[in-house]
């Protein structure tokens, strides 16, 4: 018996070597081939360049996604939206309405965190804003703005100081719709109002203020989106602590 358990870890660790050596092989193939594709016939960053002035904004990063590929960008935050969706499809099944937060069971605990969440909740609102503001010239926009946002919510939830029901209310679900269709309304006016083919293509003397608005409604919902994916994560995590 003995035996027969060394002989099946024996090959366990030959397959698993045999498995590194596989990948390690990929990987020196892969290398090996990035070394010899030929030079690109299209300069992307020129073509970034050249087209910068007509794109509303000044940050090449923002106008390749928020105008030249802006589809790519509207297509990403569906993908998010639809996960979220799948998610809270889920927990409908694990009977999440009626689960709320239950406080912290050591009191000087939670007392720290939440003195630290009132200091640290507001700067991250301001540090969202600025991001928000700052896409246009600079590293930053709609994602990492929600992103901040999303990162207050998981602290106020930790601190105790956000309760939830486990599944979104009215209000909620179209908080979390309302930068995509935002969105889905500039593209659908760019191809109504201008020649045939022009999704996202937005009118010069518009670019610069549409991409804000656009930007601004996706961090709203971009961190109400992240922020639920946690918060039903957690309710999750509550759901099977008390079923246990």
């Amino acid at each position: 018996m003995a035996r027969k358990a060394a002989e099946q870890i024996e090959m366990r660790q030959l397959a698993v070597t045999f498995i590194i050596i596989l990948c390690i092989a990929f990987g020196l193939l892969l290398f090996l081939v990035m070394l010899d594709l030929p030079a690109p016939h299209v300069h992307l960053a020129v073509q970034v360049n050249e087209k910068l002035a007509e794109s509303g904004v000044i940050h090449p990063v923002t106008a390749v996604l928020l105008n030249f590929r802006g589809y790519d960008t509207l297509l990403e935050v569906v993908v998010l939206f639809v996960a979220l969706t799948a998610m809270l499809t889920q927990a409908k099944g694990r009977n999440l309405q009626h689960i709320t937060t239950k406080p912290c069971s050591v009191p000087m605990q939670i007392e720290v965190l939440q003195w630290l969440t009132r200091v640290v909740v507001p700067l991250a609102i301001m540090v969202a804003g600025y991001l928000l503001w700052a896409g246009a010239y600079r590293a930053g926009g709609a994602f990492q703005a929600a992103a901040v946002l999303a990162a207050a919510s998981v602290l106020l939830r930790l601190a105790s100081m956000l309760h939830t029901t486990g599944l979104p209310g009215p209000a909620s679900r179209i908080g979390l719709l309302a930068g995509l269709l935002f969105f889905f309304a500039v593209a659908a006016a760019g191809t109504i109002t201008r020649q045939q083919g022009s999704l996202l293509q937005y009118p010069d003397d518009w670019a610069g203020l549409l991409i804000l608005f656009i930007e601004a409604g996706l961090t709203f919902s971009l961190g109400l989106i992240l922020a639920r994916t946690f918060l039903t994560l957690a309710d999750d995590d509550d759901t099977r602590g008390t079923e246990r």
